[in-house]
């Protein structure tokens, strides 16, 4: 029994559920994705009344209908929005490049869970800290409400940006 009780620990261990309370959470229950970097470019954007360059991101399965325009896009597919300030270049002012880390924001589409905001679930982890947007889960409204516009694209403002 004792031997199970370790192994188990372990195995719990490698797969970096022990430390799950390190792993910020948004108020509507949504995880950092702590693997969202190593994931594929949708597309690149600048918001300028925020002046934030920001890269979306997808896991494989919003690659796949990125890339296929399937829309609605499936159940497990999950953007992740990172955003920076801008700053010129020193030695190129021309160019305008990312300067201090803004916010990442996830979509995850879930067309059950997140029935009432169109089958996404939304969350922000500000600064450098991550730190979890909204005072309680009721702030994902104000998300889906900038969403409804695109409302015919399955709320995605983005499409896959693609090159040769």
């Amino acid at each position: 029994m004792k031997s199970a009780v370790v192994t188990l620990f372990f195995v719990l261990l490698m797969s970096g559920s022990v430390f799950a309370a390190d792993t910020p959470v948004a108020p509507n229950g949504i995880a950092l994705f702590k693997n969202y970097r190593s994931w594929q470019l949708i597309a690149p954007s600048y918001r300028e009344d925020k002046q934030h360059i920001r890269v979306i991101l997808g896991n494989p399965a919003a690659v796949r209908a990125m890339k296929n325009k399937t829309r609605p896009m499936p159940d497990g597919a999950v953007l992740a929005k990172i955003a920076w300030t801008v700053k010129k270049h020193p030695q190129f002012p021309v160019a305008t490049e990312p300067a201090e880390f803004a916010q990442v924001e996830f979509m995850v589409k879930d067309s059950v869970k997140y029935k009432a905001t169109g089958g996404w679930g939304f969350a922000r982890f500000v600064g450098p800290g991550l730190k979890p947007y909204g005072k309680n889960a009721d702030f994902v409204q104000e998300c889906f409400g900038c969403h409804t516009p695109v409302k015919g694209n399955d709320y995605l403002f983005t499409d896959y940006a693609a090159v040769p």
